[in-house]
């Protein structure tokens, strides 16, 4: 069952080289303990980090590095350049938005799939 996302949840790419928290600003005044996100919460630097280094080609950093080491790949800096997250929750709205869920993914235009490893929302049983 899809959890709802939060800020603190972790996010990885297959293009960097280290994982990434999600920053939600509280704009929408939805609280799940901390804000809870939509799918327009992947402006780039503000809810989207970077995550380290980057090894895709589709960057033209990286593409540039690499053809100046002669073809060996050379990381670079990780820049997100990211669009709204799909498909978000079909039945709970935030803000007019659809909320974010941890099924939900970002396209990153250097070819990464930003996924959701941890949703920053846990479940506890009190007794």
């Amino acid at each position: 069952m899809p959890q709802l996302v939060t800020a603190g949840a972790m996010m990885m790419c297959p293009f960097g080289l280290a994982p990434s928290v999600l920053s939600v600003l509280p704009i929408n005044k939805t609280m799940a303990g901390t804000p809870a996100a939509t799918i327009m919460d992947c402006a780039p630097m503000v809810n989207i980090p970077p995550f380290g280094m980057c090894i895709s080609l589709a960057n033209p950093t990286v593409a540039a590095a690499t053809a100046a080491a002669l073809g060996v790949l050379t990381p670079m800096p990780c820049i997100p350049v990211t669009v709204p997250w799909t498909p978000g929750s079909p039945t709970c709205l935030i803000g007019g938005m659809p909320a974010l869920n941890n099924t939900s993914t970002c396209m990153c235009s250097w070819g990464g799939v930003i996924t959701l490893g941890f949703p920053g929302q846990v479940t506890t049983n009190v007794p």
